[in-house]
């Protein structure tokens, strides 16, 4: 069975132990998506000079986050790591991939995934985003790991398509109407399986600093879009920014 892939705004780090809309979806999705054999997760929060992974049994949880309640701290999600799959990924994407094993999981990985699947019992291996190479890149990384869902395989992005903690506006309940453009831009080229405007997305007017200032949190997407099939449908979930810079928008790809 083909496994789906997904791309989650996973927004703040308290998702993670609070019950909200968008929290209730991602529960939603690990209830009526097929098991998969293992996770690939490719986080915003490993953003590396060159592509690494890690093929450690037991990953580190890292929290790599700062001045949250304690309750954050406590939670764990101990999941086994895969060789087997992080020997794939490394014949896959190719001899510039570099074994990591100092990382393990960050919470764009965890955050999610322990609302997904909270028993922890699917192995989990992390990729990371490698902040030297183009957009266009990142897109082939996508597609040359698009044979792993014929094996089990979820490819999981993690990000946040607008993510500008410098102009987050803590009281806002919408998105800036730039930022919110932006994600209507996106989520339209998107649906209309136009991914080369997603690439390409500083040639539009469409893209300002509202969106985002750094590509970390954007480019996990243009590894689920380069795992997408032709035949696969298009599911919008979590379609909602907020606080003026955040987007929550979510894409299952099956």
């Amino acid at each position: 069975m083909k496994m789906p892939v997904l791309f989650v705004g996973h927004g703040s780090p308290m998702n993670a132990i609070e019950d909200n809309e968008f929290t209730k979806e991602w529960e939603k999705l690990g209830r009526k998506l097929p098991k998969p054999k293992a996770i690939l997760a490719i986080s915003a929060h490993w953003y590396t000079d060159g592509t690494k992974t890690s093929d450690v049994d037991v990953p580190n949880q890292i929290y790599d986050m700062y001045g949250f309640p304690k309750a954050l701290y406590e939670l764990k999600y101990p999941v086994k790591g895969s060789k087997e799959l992080a020997d794939e990924v490394m014949r896959l994407v190719g001899v510039n991939t570099i074994i990591d094993n100092k990382w393990g999981i960050d919470h764009g990985t965890w955050s999610v995934l322990c609302r997904m699947f909270p028993e922890a019992e699917i192995p989990v291996v992390q990729l990371s985003v490698d902040y030297k190479a183009p957009a266009k890149a990142h897109y082939q990384i996508g597609k040359a790991l698009k044979s792993l869902r014929e094996e089990g395989v979820l490819i999981l992005a993690s990000g946040n398509i607008v993510h500008n903690l410098g102009l987050i506006n803590w009281n806002m309940e919408g998105g800036y109407p730039e930022a919110q453009a932006f994600d209507d831009y996106i989520k339209t080229n998107i649906l209309s399986r136009n991914y080369d405007a997603a690439i390409n997305y500083h040639e539009t007017d469409i893209y300002t600093d509202r969106a985002f200032s750094s590509p970390d949190h954007y480019f996990p997407l243009l590894y689920a879009l380069g795992a997408v099939t032709d035949d696969d449908e298009i599911e919008v979930f979590n379609d909602k920014c907020l606080m003026g810079t955040m987007s929550m928008t979510g894409y299952l790809f099956r």
